[in-house]
């Protein structure tokens, strides 16, 4: 026994120093594989897109805000008035996991087919129901079904909100799957918005897959420019690590073909069909004193004196239209001024 007992006893000391050496080991080996951990989910960011969800908040906001908060994204809610009028928690809840919101109307209506005071009266009501849930006044407005026009333009200028559209529709509202979702999100490019819509289960799914596309192109989600318009940093820089924002590719031609397809007594519709490019921007001419009451299939901006018309390619195909109001001019039509791929 007398023998046993040195032998146990530096038996002991070699399995305590033995387990020294792995608790020292396995510390490293966390220190080594925390630094690993920070310097992958770092992403670097060469561009920023414009992830935005329309028409909530729903039943569904709080399942949508747990997956967006565990891929660590923020999103743009362009909200219902309605909607945040009957579900303020969830309206608050949105702010409260880094969401920015913004102005979808009231209850969806075709706004375009509204009085000036009517749409006052709308978007008024809507930015203070939504500062009412969340202390935030918007800043930015999406026009129901994307449907614009100048005078709704000007109306929501007056209420300090910039009027913003999409670049790329991911079509989830139209019964895409998955796959398509997550298809369609992939021609996002930088400064570009993406439309989606709260309340619907398989845009939620399809979130992550969307979020690794973009990591794998250096693209991040940002935020909306009050602005521009435009995707940016969270915190409403550009881009550093390219000098700035990503100019939007173009220089090349396509062509653009107007036809007239229906007329009324004070009113015609056309449609442009524009070939040679699927990303493309179109300049289109009104003769004064007509207007562009309403469109589609586009994204449109107006110069100052509300003739002249820019329309961009909104994912949503190769052909446009738009309504035009003749206000005692029945006779002229639309000239294309140029088209430009891009």
């Amino acid at each position: 026994m007398s023998r046993l007992f040195p032998r146990t006893t530096l038996w002991s000391r070699r399995l305590r120093a033995a387990l020294a050496v792995l608790a020292t080991a396995v510390a490293m080996c966390g220190v080594v594989l925390a630094a690993t951990t920070t310097s992958s989910s770092a992403a670097t960011c060469n561009g920023y897109v414009g992830l935005t969800f329309d028409d909530g908040p729903t039943g569904s906001t709080s399942a949508l805000l747990n997956v967006l908060r565990s891929n660590g994204v923020r999103a743009t809610m362009f909200n219902v008035g309605q909607n945040v009028q009957n579900n303020r928690s969830a309206a608050q809840a949105q702010v409260s996991a880094g969401m920015w919101v913004a102005n979808h109307s009231w209850n969806h209506a075709h706004m375009t087919s509204m009085s000036q005071s009517q749409m006052q009266s709308d978007l008024s009501q809507t930015s203070s129901a939504i500062q009412s849930a969340t202390g935030v006044r918007p800043v930015l407005f999406r026009p129901p079904y994307g449907e614009t026009n100048s005078t709704l333009q000007s109306v929501a200028s007056s209420l300090g909100m910039r009027q913003v559209i999409w670049d790329v529709d991911s079509q989830d509202w139209n019964g895409a799957s998955v796959s398509q979702i997550v298809a369609n999100a992939s021609r996002l490019q930088a400064g570009q918005v993406i439309l989606m819509h709260d309340g619907i289960q398989n845009t939620r799914d399809a979130i992550p897959q969307i979020v690794a596309n973009l990591t794998s192109r250096n693209l991040c989600p940002g935020m909306i420019s009050p602005s521009t318009g435009r995707a940016v940093a969270p915190d409403g820089t550009t881009p550093p690590t390219d000098g700035g924002t990503t100019p939007p590719p173009g220089g090349g031609s396509c062509t653009a073909t107007a036809t007239t397809t229906n007329v009324w007594g004070d009113r015609y519709n056309t449609s442009v069909t524009v070939s040679g490019a699927n990303t493309w921007t179109v300049v289109v001419a009104l003769t004064s004193p007509q207007r562009v009451s309403s469109y589609w299939n586009g994204t449109a901006t107006w110069d100052s004196s509300g003739t002249v018309m820019t329309m961009r390619s909104n994912g949503s195909g190769n052909t446009f239209g738009f309504t035009t109001m003749t206000n005692g001019n029945s006779n002229a039509r639309p000239q294309i001024r140029s088209c430009t791929s891009g």
